[in-house]
């Protein structure tokens, strides 16, 4: 069986960065038969990470990021060609001039797209931007090296403070909105996101939290000028970057009974997506930003991520289980890690930070700028995040891997813990935000009502 598994034609939808360490891993793993990669963008797979840090700088351009291959993947790239549908019965792929592609294994790694400025006619304005692609950084970057009066950024969650901090260190002037009460609070909580709040303005960020943009305003000849808010205040503005967050590719993916909705597409631990009654398919497979899994340290709720770390390191396991008999085949266990640099900090987790009832500072203090807090739920340790602390993070690690007790003991890397007392982590509800965070808890409901099958007597 394992031998039959390494032949055959394997599909990967999405030219990206799981797409690449698939394609990749398949060939490590003694795959011999036909590999398609499909990607809706017509450039090979490049590093997003870049796009929001040097690119937007300007210390490299957009279409020097692309991604180094470890090796050759021999693969069919189909690039610049859209995926539209997919026929599980006959296990085809759909795309968008007509043709489909047969396959015995397909791996879904489509990832995410920036969410748009909800009004069509404003988000056409010159001026306003999104951030997720090779071609947004590219048209961003050049208009900020333009030299701008103003930059609105809408939205606090990372991309948006990072779009915020290289703006402050290119000399412009920036606006940040966002509808919660600070910065990153979606990701980390209300105690860092404090910290968060005072480097915004410590750097000259014009920061406006709890109110929300009602209206992009025009010139009367398709420029930008400025934005309305729900304060009754008014921004000037000529570039504006609307930072709401991620949108999961799945459309494609509607009309084949898998369980896709607008969290992701649902796996079980070993890749293999669930079809929507949360039967586990057998050629079907996930990873990257696109998937929602199950975590045994996280209560087995379905994780949804977007993070670089985890598109590797899912996709190498979803290759080697593509290839493998049951009983050889893996879990995909890794930790959630992210990392961001912003204003001169270097903000490192590792951890669900979004799955915590408390939080603890165990290291450094808020004041200094270099602090370790870390995050607990009933009574266990969930989540670490280092600011410019990063080397202490793999002792939280492996509390968290060993499910230690909240509050940690006294015993850290380089000293003893600061006796700090726990306060309420302070995750607020995600509907109340203009960012969500980058990894989410999911839960157990699926993202639609179902139709109940009746067996037919």
């Amino acid at each position: 069986m394992a031998g039959d598994r390494r032949d055959g034609r394997i599909v990967i939808v999405g030219a990206s960065l799981a797409g690449l360490r698939a394609a990749e891993a398949l060939r490590e793993e003694g795959f011999t038969g036909s590999l398609t990669v499909v990607g809706d963008e017509p450039y090979p797979p490049y590093d997003r990470p870049p796009l929001s840090k040097q690119v937007l700088l300007g210390h490299v351009a957009a279409d020097t990021t692309g991604l180094p291959m470890r090796r050759d993947p021999d693969a069919d790239w189909r690039l610049g060609v859209r995926a539209t549908g997919l026929d599980p019965v006959d296990k085809r792929v759909v795309l968008a001039e007509g043709e489909s592609l047969p396959y015995d294994r397909l791996l879904v790694a489509t990832g995410t797209r920036a969410r748009p400025w909800p009004n069509p006619r404003e988000a056409a304005l010159d001026g306003v931007f999104t951030l997720r692609t090779r071609d947004d950084a590219a048209g961003l970057a050049e208009r900020l090296a333009a030299g701008p009066q103003r930059v609105l950024v809408i939205g606090g969650g990372f991309t948006g403070s990072e779009i915020a901090s290289a703006c402050r260190e290119r000399g412009l002037e920036v606006t940040v909105t966002e509808r919660g009460p600070a910065p990153l609070v979606g990701a980390l909580g209300g105690t860092l996101s404090k910290l968060a709040a005072a480097m915004h303005r410590n750097n000259g960020v014009d920061l406006r939290c709890g109110v929300t943009v009602t209206a992009l305003r025009g010139d009367g000849n398709g420029r930008l000028t400025g934005a309305d808010l729900s304060d009754g205040s008014r921004v000037e503005a000529d570039v504006c970057v609307a930072a709401l967050g991620a949108v999961r590719n799945v459309e494609w993916l509607a009309e084949a009974g898998l369980a896709a909705g607008p969290r992701g597409l649902a796996c079980d631990a070993g890749c293999r997506a669930f079809d929507m009654y949360g039967i586990v398919t057998d050629d079907v497979f996930v990873a990257g930003d696109v998937s929602r899994f199950p975590h045994p340290l996280f209560e087995y709720q379905l994780l949804s991520l977007e993070h670089w770390g985890n598109a590797v390191a899912q996709a190498e396991v979803a290759a080697h289980n593509m290839v493998s008999a049951g009983p050889l085949r893996r879990p995909h266990l890794a930790l959630p890690t992210f990392w961001s640099t912003q204003f001169g900090l270097n903000i490192k987790a590792v951890g669900v930070p979004t799955l915590s009832d408390h939080v603890v500072i165990a290291q450094g203090s808020l004041e200094e700028r270099r602090v370790v807090m870390v995050y607990g739920y009933r009574g266990r340790v969930t989540a670490a995040v280092t600011v410019d602390m990063a080397k202490s993070l793999p002792y939280y690690q492996h509390l968290i891997e060993t499910a230690a007790p909240f509050p940690p003991v006294p015993g850290a890397a380089d000293r003893p813990i600061a006796a700090e007392i726990p306060v309420p982590s302070d995750v607020p509800d995600p509907k109340g935000l203009s960012h969500g965070p980058t990894v989410a808890l999911t839960g157990h409901l699926p993202d639609r009502r179902l139709t109940v099958v009746q067996p037919t007597s």
